[in-house]
């Protein structure tokens, strides 16, 4: 196959009105048009965008409205997933004039220019971490055989444990993410593409590529002890290319003083089993 670029995008966490988080003094809204006029620019047009989740800081319907008038202006494909911060019946009415069936999981799949794309929703009301449920394990095991000959890219909005220490608020169940591992084994995944921790990451995960983009909201500081969280301004997205040779990704920074926004305490983000709920 020809080589495809598209564009990553993740945690735009977009407010409406005015697009201020007053908690963390991030103006997302004003990133958002930055990085739209970048993609703009971009000197070939890129296949598509994919945005990880977490499109909307509070996941109401106006919010939502504002970032489909702005994104939809770019005209080219958009593949969606959700993240922690979206509300399921908040995007598919704010996003696709969706009236019904507002509480399923947004799982899909797609072909680009020779690329399978799978999306699973690992959204959960209220947990700050991600979970898939058996039906979504076995959409994506039948999503897997179909294509089989075309490379597949799975995006989620959680990324997978790296190990079983891992924090649990920071990615996808263990447990789930354990089957993922062992879902997509010789299944000619060439990379996952996931957000939620605020940080540009790349992992070698089980022989998959994990990209993980560092978002439009804030900068996670990883060298700050663990004791405590540190965010710092700071944004990118991602530039990537899949080749015969395999997924490549380029990591554009936004320009950033590193100028620090919040400090917590590490415990603030104890993961429970709630699992909220949902209008």
């Amino acid at each position: 196959m020809a080589a495809t670029t598209f564009v990553h995008l993740t945690d735009l966490h977009i407010c409406e009105a005015d697009g201020k988080d007053t908690d963390n003094s991030s103006n997302t809204l004003e990133t958002l048009h930055k990085v739209l006029e970048i993609i703009r620019n971009i000197p070939e047009k890129p296949s598509f965008v994919a945005i990880s989740g977490d499109l909307t800081d509070r996941g109401d319907i106006e919010s939502y409205r504002l970032v489909r008038g702005l994104i939809d202006d770019l005209d080219m494909p958009i593949v969606y997933a959700l993240g922690n911060h979206d509300t399921r019946a908040g995007f598919y009415r704010g996003m696709l004039d969706r009236s019904r069936n507002l509480r399923v999981p947004y799982d899909h799949e797609t072909v680009i220019d020779g690329l399978h794309i799978i999306v699973l929703d690992s959204s959960r009301g209220d947990r700050i971490g991600g979970v898939l449920d058996p039906a979504q394990f076995d959409f994506l095991d039948a999503a897997l055989d179909r294509e089989a000959e075309r490379p597949k890219l799975i995006m989620v909005h959680h990324p997978p444990a790296l190990d079983d220490d891992a924090d649990e608020w920071a990615s996808l169940r263990h447990a789930d993410s354990r089957r993922l591992a062992d879902l997509i084994r010789d299944r000619n995944v060439i990379g996952m593409l996931c957000g939620h921790i605020h940080q540009d990451r790349v992992a070698h995960w089980h022989g998959v590529p994990v990209i993980v983009g560092n978002g439009h909201h804030s900068q996670l500081d990883i060298l700050h002890p663990r004791h405590e969280i540190r965010m710092l301004e700071g944004a990118s997205i991602g530039l990537c290319t899949v080749r015969p040779s395999g997924l490549t990704v380029n990591f554009i920074p936004m320009p950033s003083q590193r100028r620090e926004l919040v400090v917590f305490p590490h415990g603030d983000l104890q993961e429970t089993e709630t699992e909220g709920t949902e209008d």
